[in-house]
């Protein structure tokens, strides 16, 4: 249940896109500038808790658990990063939204880039946070050495069918307590009860397969976002954001072919899970970059 995060300055809703119940937060006046939030794997809309309450006073912020995410519901299909793209705008859409900037981390990442593609006229601005994109920035051959391949050994291991199941079934705990704490910079910025709400979602029926499944769809994503950057380039300005101790050193570099205006910045004593490592970095980028 999510009554125990329905406090202020949060208010939770769900709208219904294609037959699915999707979950979001808000935060902030309504006739703010709107800001939407798009978190990765293993997480939900809870990724940005630290963030939303310091951007506000500036933004109306949107925080969503994607399809298979969080609180949202867990569909047998459909994670392919297209189809994804297509239902966070149907309920962008049904929240009232026409012209908004756009965050998105890791697999919210791999969500958002085409999903500025597929809805230029929409999307004023777009940041994109450590994040290797299926496609596009992310290599086909992922590192074998042992100082990088701790933290990509995932891509493979998901993508097997069934044994990741079989594994991590009923050690839930176990595995997002190495994944969040290991990754971070500094495993203290994740406290118990974080990991808590983060193994409460994850214990949900269907939650483990619908998180496995955005990497089982990689390679379909992967022609997808191919097919989207083959003619055309993202138009609005684009922040690319790496932390010093991320998975992804330069996010600039690789997003160049694909950007029209493009700046980056590195978030110093940070691991993978930027918004939750360092809240107060993350909120002054956003908001002097989205403030335009």
């Amino acid at each position: 249940m999510i009554e125990h995060l329905n406090t202020a300055p949060f208010k939770h809703a769900f709208e219904t896109v294609d037959g699915l119940r999707l979950h979001y937060v808000t935060c902030g006046s309504q006739d703010a500038e709107p800001l939407v939030l798009l978190a990765g794997y293993p997480q939900s809309w809870f990724t940005w808790r630290r963030v939303m309450p310091l951007l506000a006073d500036r933004f109306r912020v949107v925080a969503i658990d994607l399809p298979g995410q969080g609180d949202s519901d867990k569909p047998l299909d459909g994670y392919d990063t297209g189809t994804v793209a297509r239902r966070v705008h149907g309920l962008v859409a049904r929240v009232g939204l026409t012209h908004y900037n756009l965050a998105a981390h890791d697999i919210g990442a791999w969500v958002g880039l085409p999903y500025a593609l597929m809805y230029p006229n929409e999307v004023s601005r777009l940041a994109l946070l450590d994040a290797g994109i299926p496609g596009v920035t992310l290599p086909d051959m992922l590192p074998n050495a042992p100082d990088r391949a701790w933290r990509t050994w995932h891509f493979a291991f998901h993508a097997i069918p069934d044994l990741p199941e079989a594994l991590i079934t009923g050690r839930e705990r176990v595995y997002l307590d190495w994944f969040l704490r290991r990754k971070a910079a500094n495993p203290l910025s994740f406290s118990d009860a974080d990991i808590d709400e983060y193994v409460r979602i994850f214990s949900l029926p269907g939650a483990l397969r619908a998180g496995l499944a955005f990497y089982r769809a990689a390679s379909i994503s992967a022609e997808q976002n191919r097919a989207l950057v083959r003619d055309r380039k993202l138009s609005m300005p684009v922040l690319a954001v790496s932390a010093d101790q991320g998975s992804i050193p330069d996010m600039v570099a690789p997003l160049r072919p694909f950007v029209d205006d493009l700046s980056g910045n590195t978030v110093s004593s940070s691991g993978h899970f930027i918004p939750e490592e360092q809240p107060v970095a993350v909120a002054q980028l956003f908001g002097e970059f989205f403030a335009g």
